[in-house]
């Protein structure tokens, strides 16, 4: 199956709604390759739209290859190929993690400038207001596929290390390494957000799809901040994963983390 780069959006907001949601749950499993989706009589009660709508939203995820309209069988879940199917972190382990895929994925440096920090990234950096920073823009693709847009912006004196060529090749972790920092530690946040028009060109999306928004702020053995990070990453492509174990006892027993696992 080959999703395209773009997709064939629906006419209509209710179209639109519909697809996204039928695509996100394809995305997920709930609609396994091979499985049949309910007729659009079933759709349209459970989405409280029209046939027609409905037939709109089907038609476009055709034209996309996530499902095969069939005649007499309605329609048919498409396999996906291994490339397609995105990536998956540990969340508690995330930075060996995203490390690895650096060297899995491959990226394309869209912009690379010199300038002051925003007061947000200057703030969360600690550096004075109008401090100036090395700012670029990337997209990371997993085969043909974008599924991250990464904004990262570094203290100037440190960008001083590397040059833009670097950074189209290069995971900035290394580059940063190079320059003479060590990496000591992070915090980062996960939320959502929507997808505004650069962004969803870049990663195929239609405009205000939902997307994964991780900021992260990492910090040499000094407690410096060298590097504010706002990534956003395609659901349908990339998904945090945690296992956890129940430790303590008695009314002490809770979820932990459990550092280090591996999927079976």
């Amino acid at each position: 199956m080959t999703i395209h780069a773009q997709p064939t959006l629906p006419e209509g907001g209710k179209a639109r709604r519909v697809y996204l949601l039928l695509r996100e749950e394809i995305s997920n499993g709930a609609f396994a390759p091979g499985v049949r989706l309910p007729g659009e009589h079933k759709l349209a009660e459970t989405f409280e739209v029209s046939r027609i709508t409905i037939r709109r939203a089907l038609d476009a995820l055709a034209a996309d290859g996530w499902i095969e309209k069939r005649t007499g069988s309605g329609s048919v879940v498409l396999p996906r190929d291994p490339a397609e199917r995105g990536i998956a972190a540990d969340f508690a382990t995330l930075i060996p993690h995203l490390v690895e895929m650096d060297r899995a994925t491959t990226a394309r440096l869209l912009s690379f400038s010199y300038g002051p920090a925003s007061d947000a990234v200057a703030d969360a950096l600690g550096l004075p207001r109008g401090g100036k920073v090395q700012s670029a823009v990337r997209v990371r693709y997993l085969g043909e596929q974008p599924f991250s847009h990464l904004t990262t912006h570094v203290p100037e004196d440190i960008a001083q290390g590397y040059g833009e060529a670097d950074l189209a090749t290069q995971p900035l972790f290394r580059l940063l390494e190079r320059s003479g920092v060590t990496v000591a530690g992070a915090h980062q946040s996960v939320t959502a957000a929507l997808a505004v028009p650069d962004v969803a060109a870049a990663l195929g999306v239609s405009v205000g799809s939902p997307l994964l928004f991780v900021t992260r702020v990492v910090r040499d053995a000094q407690g410096r901040g060298v590097e504010h990070l706002s990534a956003l990453y395609r659901p349908d492509l990339f998904r945090l994963e945690m296992q956890l174990t129940r430790v303590g006892n008695g009314e002490q027993r809770h979820w932990a983390p459990v550092i280090g696992a591996r999927e079976p």
